[in-house]
């Protein structure tokens, strides 16, 4: 799908005074959201995979209330104030096209929320999951005790990570330093300042000599003209978190090469390519990547070992020649 200019759209606004008659309750409100969303040919790729899910999400925070809300109370009749504020938001999202995410300015990540806004990608990787699993069974838990996050953007997978592993110190690195910004409100936020440290880097240039037992990365991996047909609501995030260059590995394979010197002997490095990961194993038909399954969803997430990353040194480095 082509990229659309918010000008492309017809600017729809709901008079709530409308509705107050027909629509009383959560449980209304959600259902027409949805219809709305569907009617207007949203795009759901961040977080959310239906309008009904988005929709539930939107009016729920939009109301103050949990995302867990017990269907009871799905019953409960809006005021007039409040049926105002859901016909704005779910305007919002229409007009603006913009990733639910960005309208809260929170996401969940991990089961645990992060602020988020234009300034990084709204989180949603299946990293999360395999966190949950404290990277089982590849590390001991108890063994670990240094993580490293590439391209950490708002830091959930640093936090994630430094919630998993207690004992574990994470830095976690980014090369915006307005990413760097949201990383640090979400610090603040976890109480993780004595767990979690940011770093200004472009990848491994300006990080402390180190070694580390799990290096994670969700780099930009998406190549230029696949970014370019995306839909809109991708548009809304910033490029510098999205394209890897002509074949969308430029980030992807100075992290291959770079992560010899800095993983311990029996570290792990783990990297989600998305939709190159095709393009990824076609460059290195030789490497045994593992490419991990997800019981909630999502692919082209791969792992080495540092024994792998040794071996394949060679390989990796001619690739940047």
């Amino acid at each position: 799908m082509p990229r659309c200019s918010k000008a492309n759209y017809p600017q729809t606004m709901t008079n709530p005074n409308e509705l107050t008659t027909t629509l009383t309750t959560i449980r209304d409100y959600i259902r027409w959201a949805a219809s709305r969303f569907r009617q207007e040919q949203l795009y759901f790729g961040h977080g959310s995979p239906a309008a009904l899910d988005e929709a539930a999400a939107l009016v729920l925070h939009t109301l103050h209330l949990p995302y867990n809300l017990s269907e009871t109370y799905l019953n409960a009749v809006l005021t007039f104030e409040e049926r105002a504020a859901v016909v704005t938001v779910a305007d919002r999202r229409i007009n603006e096209r913009l990733p639910a995410a960005y309208i809260t300015q929170e996401a969940i990540f991990a089961g645990l929320a992060f602020f988020v806004d234009e300034r990084v990608l709204v989180p949603r990787s299946p990293i999360a999951e395999l966190i949950e699993q404290r990277f089982a069974p590849w590390v001991e838990e108890s063994e670990v005790s240094k993580i490293l996050d590439l391209c950490t953007g708002s830091a959930c997978i640093a936090i994630a990570s430094a919630y998993a592993f207690p004992n574990a110190d994470v830095d976690a690195v980014d090369i915006s330093p307005a990413a760097l910004q949201v990383a640090e409100i979400n610090v603040i936020k976890h109480q993780m300042g004595d767990a979690v440290t940011l770093h200004e880097s472009d990848l491994f240039d300006d990080l402390p000599k180190g070694h580390y037992d799990i290096i994670v990365s969700n780099p930009p991996y998406v190549s230029i003209s696949e970014w370019q047909q995306l839909p809109t609501e991708f548009h809304a995030e910033p490029e510098l978190g999205f394209t890897g260059g002509e074949t969308g590995l430029d980030l992807v394979i100075r992290i291959l090469v770079d992560a010899n010197d800095y993983l311990t002997e029996q570290g792990i490095l783990v990297i989600e390519v998305g939709s190159s990961a095709q393009t990824l194993q076609d460059t290195f038909p030789d490497v045994p990547f593992y490419w991990l399954d997800f019981e909630r969803g999502g692919d082209g997430v791969f792992l080495l070992t540092a024994e792998q990353v040794k071996l394949f040194h060679e390989t990796f480095s001619a690739a940047l020649n």
